[in-house]
């Protein structure tokens, strides 16, 4: 019965829409742990909607040159994170005030350390239930909230917000997105605290109708990275250049 349920699943299943990106992130100061003045991160994005849910993936290819008091620095990080919609499994509109729909919210992350051992190598694996949220003037809102378990820590529970306000300053577009992640302390780790917000330009808007380019920065706030208590002093502001493919 498993086998004809899942294949029933994926016979119905289809792809209303999907876009991917690239992106390159630049430092202007020096993250809390990576101490490198030099810091570069490559960006592939996936995200998609589907009759039964969303996806969301990207992988981070961080490196970072030696400097004076710092080696070479090299890691891969990536999350990929599908959402089953309640809406699909009960054949039901779970629809109701400022909620559009209810989900089995799951997340996979994977992290690797440097060659030289420096890093946090890790898997993590979230499973939870998510909302999005129909809010004006947003693009989206989405919730998820996920037991953690983790490979190097304690489980915990993890609060996640994304989101995305587009606005026009005359003729020109902008996207203000983001992200927030709470996490909470347990026995072996403080509680975590990460706020990411892009604001981008769509510079391709004043050559081509379909985005292709966007510019603008990056800020990172992050309150105990990794659970480590003290490390409450992450600030920084990047760069960023986004294609979209």
């Amino acid at each position: 019965m498993s086998i004809l349920s899942s294949l029933a699943f994926l016979s119905s299943a289809q792809t209303l829409w999907s876009e991917n990106s690239i992106s390159y992130l630049k430092n202007t100061s020096d993250f809390e742990l990576l101490g490198n003045d030099n810091v570069n991160v490559i960006t592939f994005e996936h995200i998609s909607g589907h009759n039964w849910g969303d996806t969301f993936f990207f992988v981070d290819r961080t490196t970072a040159s030696s400097d004076a008091n710092n080696g070479k620095f090299d890691s891969t990080y990536g999350e990929l994170s599908p959402r089953l919609s309640m809406s699909y499994l009960t054949n039901k509109e779970l629809t109701f005030g400022p909620i559009k729909d209810l989900y089995i919210a799951s997340t996979w992350e994977h992290n690797t350390s440097n060659d030289n051992g420096v890093g946090f190598a890790f898997n993590s694996y979230l499973l939870g239930l998510g909302a999005a949220w129909d809010i004006s003037g947003f693009a989206f809102v989405n919730t998820n909230l996920y037991h953690a378990s983790n490979d190097n820590t304690d489980n915990d529970i993890q609060l996640t917000l994304s989101w995305g306000y587009p606005f026009s300053v005359g003729e020109q577009d902008f996207m203000l997105d983001g992200f927030i992640d709470w996490s909470s302390a347990v026995d072996d780790h403080s509680a975590e605290f990460h706020f990411n917000p892009q604001l981008k330009w769509d510079l391709s808007h004043n050559f081509s109708k379909r985005k292709v380019m966007e510019v603008g920065i990056e800020y990172s706030y992050w309150h105990n990275k990794y659970g480590i208590n003290g490390l409450d002093n992450q600030s920084v502001v990047s760069l960023l250049v986004k294609l979209h493919l």
